[in-house]
């Protein structure tokens, strides 16, 4: 794949004249709704047998090959490079094919048929599935979730299925019942028994913990939680996962952070997974839900006491709509990537892309006047954020949440990396 990124009086048709791709091709890779109205500053995939670069100013041979995860030498001998200190400004590299091997894991919060169907449709590259989830009940106890339909399309597709538990809910932090289950051992075996059975009778082969909302004084009794699961599920062949919030150091303040230990985490079960998204909170002011500069931050931090071959970069999926001027206490929409462009599409707006978040955004005016400030995720910020995931030499990348179209992630995905499968 390659990206394009539409200039004012480009057509679908100008563009396949530039790549000699044919019109359907493009239109398909992108599932284009309006290919005859292309916003400004759109990104497009472009479907080639080749993957190719065009040198920047600034970069050199080894930057390049790092970008693409591949060797100085296999990009030299794939482009006769016969002095890698004379590359010139403008040059097309051919990009030798050498993906990395990473897993895949995807959240839904969808469940039944339309849970299935969420995960038929991109079960190819997917490693694991979690359902969200078995929420835990103060006795103990877990409530139950829709997931049988979901099983089996996981298992259509070869992905593992790991059970998911959490403390919270949208209408309650979770905050007391987490503490309630953390400072009682013989409540933390119980939930241990009742989730042994739901994996025996369900065949789930492992678990994620996502507590959140925990207070700090149970910071300890949380990493003693997870050591108990560890020893109760390793035994039966079973493995032990956990969510974390996106911290930058060990001293980080908030309810979200501090019980949070991530030096614990890495030591004790066999992956985490970094919530390296929702700066752009729903009830927040409008930026970039996922800002590549905040995510290299955490990963900094993360790679220091966490070993990276157990580190999945968060990555969310979906878009967000905000009125502005924002007042507090406002909700932002929630939707799709595709609906994005559509809305970019029907206002007539240039899409602009921020250059230190690595995300793209636009502006437009509704009907009633209002000003609103779009905020998503396209082909160049996708292929910014698998970039990141090889030079950190990462275990793989973790979707929240599965439900929202965005093609060209599947794409490019799997332009980057071979996705494992593990069962």
């Amino acid at each position: 794949m390659n990206i394009h990124v539409v200039q004012q009086g480009e057509t679908v048709w100008t563009i396949s004249q530039q790549y000699q791709v044919p019109v359907a091709e493009i239109i398909s890779a992108n599932q284009l709704e309006t290919p005859d109205r292309l916003p400004i500053g759109m990104s497009l995939v472009i479907p080639t047998d080749k993957k190719t670069h065009v040198v920047q100013p600034g970069e050199t041979v080894s930057t390049i090959a790092r970008r693409y995860g591949v060797t100085v030498q296999d990009l030299v001998s794939a482009n006769l490079i016969r002095d890698i200190n004379l590359i010139t400004t403008g040059t097309t590299l051919v990009i030798p094919v050498n993906k990395p091997i990473i897993d895949v894991n995807a959240y839904t919060i969808s469940t039944g048929k339309t849970g299935a169907q969420e995960i038929l449709d991109v079960g190819d590259y997917l490693t694991y599935w979690m359902p969200f989830a078995y929420t835990i009940q103060v006795d103990g106890g877990l409530s139950a979730v829709d997931d049988e339909t979901m099983l089996e399309a996981a298992d259509e597709k070869d992905i593992v299925p790991v059970l998911c538990i959490t403390n919270f809910s949208a209408t309650e932090a979770g905050s007391r019942l987490a503490s309630t289950i953390l400072n009682s051992v013989e409540l933390q075996n119980r939930l241990l028994t009742n989730l042994l059975t739901i994996m025996r009778d369900k065949g789930y082969k492992g678990i994620n913990v996502d507590f959140e909302n925990v207070f700090p004084a149970d910071r300890e009794n949380y990493n003693q939680f997870l050591q108990r699961a560890v020893d109760r599920l390793h035994p039966e062949g079973y493995f032990v996962s956990s969510a974390l919030a996106p911290k930058t150091s060990s001293e980080q303040r908030g309810l979200l952070y501090e019980a949070h230990d991530y030096e614990a985490h890495g030591r004790i079960v066999d992956f985490v997974i970094l919530m390296t998204y929702e700066w752009g909170y729903r009830f927040g002011p409008p930026q970039a839900i996922s800002p590549l500069n905040q995510i290299r931050r955490v990963l900094d931090y993360a790679v220091t006491v966490i070993p990276r071959n157990k580190i999945f970069f968060g990555f969310q999926i979906y878009a967000r709509d905000w009125l502005i001027p924002h007042e507090r206490g406002q909700e932002a929409e929630t939707f799709s990537q595709q609906e994005a462009i559509r809305r970019a599409t029907e206002h007539w707006s240039a899409i602009q892309y921020d250059p230190v978040a690595q995300s793209p955004f636009f502006r437009y005016t509704d009907d009633q006047g209002r000003q609103h400030e779009v905020w998503f995720e396209d082909a160049r910020s996708a292929q910014a954020k698998f970039d990141l995931v090889k030079q950190y030499n990462l275990r793989g990348i973790s979707y929240w949440v599965l439900g929202y179209p965005y093609p060209q992630n599947w794409l490019l995905l799997d332009d980057n990396f071979t996705i494992r499968k593990r069962r």
